[in-house]
């Protein structure tokens, strides 16, 4: 059942209509302090919350689940802001909100070290090969006791650690990596120039010259139009044979299918995944069920991990208390931080 909070009727109610967390809204109340009602969902898709509360609104927090389309926009009659979550905002219908005077924000900052981490723990395990080991030593103890059978051990120390994307977390990743010794290079053409020379990276002005490097390519990008199926067939083969490729951004940037042949093939060393096109993977999907069977191109050279690179209790909190800030904040003071809309805004609301 919603957790809906009966307060006056002036008090301001925010939806959340796919709440990813158990239990009641108290970091949510805690940041509100009874300045607005909160209707909790649990929801997967916009129908199954009721047409009122979409009309009723004034302000909506989602996480993932729920897409916020054009159609629906049209049915938000009261709506001032929607904070997304999280930090990609692909679900949303940027311009659409706009166009209605709904500013959409939102959460950029709660997970860049839990991100970073991991991004920088696929690489090492690829790298050092660590499951391949595990799952040799503890399938045959004695016949797994050896070294030479992983395909992806190198030495870090003087290889090229290639960042699409620096941003927050792709400077957080480039600055872990340069602590094994590794050179970084990354190309970002929304960073103005003279960027590099504040981080003291190394810049290149297309996508190509980085893959064509790098020695562990690492995504750091948003899912726009213009990445989505970036890493494509001709992508790959730009890549070194020998190289790595980590993917903690956005599923659908990597053409899976592409990928899969470059691995079997062997034009690719291995790849570590924390995201999918689809999430959770459909059903016998050729990638997944490659990883599933064990196939030999895949053994030691593919990591796949739930979406989890953003988790820990701490940035969980982080992002529940962040948002929920997002939202007091706009809707008491009209303060918009973190918009992501703002070319859509009147100029006046921007």
């Amino acid at each position: 059942m919603p957790a809906d909070r009966h307060q006056p009727a002036a008090t301001p109610l925010i939806l959340v209509p796919d709440a990813e967390f158990d239990g009641p809204p108290d970091i949510e109340e805690a940041v509100f302090g009874g300045s607005a009602r909160l209707a909790i969902h649990r929801a997967h898709k916009a129908d199954e919350i009721p047409a009122a509360l979409w009309r009723d609104c004034a302000g909506i927090m989602a996480w993932h689940n729920v897409t916020i389309g054009e159609n629906l926009v049209e049915d938000l009659a009261n709506c001032r802001l929607i904070v997304r979550v999280g930090a990609g905002y692909d679900n949303m219908a940027l311009a659409a909100c706009g166009r209605r005077g709904i500013a959409v924000c939102n959460v950029p900052d709660y997970g860049v070290n839990e991100v970073a981490d991991h991004a920088i723990a696929l690489m090492l395990a690829l790298g050092r090969g660590i499951l391949r080991y595990h799952g040799a030593v503890a399938a045959d103890p004695i016949g797994g006791w050896t070294v030479d059978k992983t395909p992806a051990i190198r030495r870090f120390a003087g290889l090229t650690f290639g960042v699409v994307g620096m941003g927050r977390i792709g400077t957080a990743a480039a600055r872990r990596a340069a602590a094994f010794g590794l050179r970084i290079l990354f190309y970002d053409p929304y960073l103005p120039t003279g960027a590099e020379l504040g981080l003291g990276f190394a810049r290149v002005d297309s996508l190509g010259a980085l893959l064509g490097q790098s020695d562990i390519v690492s995504l750091h990008t948003p899912l726009t139009a213009e990445t989505r199926g970036m890493i494509d067939a001709a992508a790959l083969a730009a890549m070194r044979p020998d190289a790595v490729l980590i993917n903690t951004a956005r599923g659908p940037i990597i053409d899976l299918d592409a990928l899969g042949a470059a691995l079997e093939a062997g034009r690719l060393a291995a790849a570590g995944l924390d995201v999918l096109p689809q999430e959770p993977p459909l059903a016998g999907t050729a990638f997944v069920e490659a990883v599933r069977r064990g196939e030999p191109w895949t053994i030691g050279r593919v990591i796949v991990t739930p979406h989890a690179a953003w988790y820990s209790r701490d940035s969980y909190g982080d992002l529940r208390r962040k948002a929920a800030l997002v939202a007091r904040d706009f809707l008491r003071d009209g303060r918009l931080r973190d918009g992501v809309n703002r070319q859509f805004l009147p100029a006046a609301a921007s």
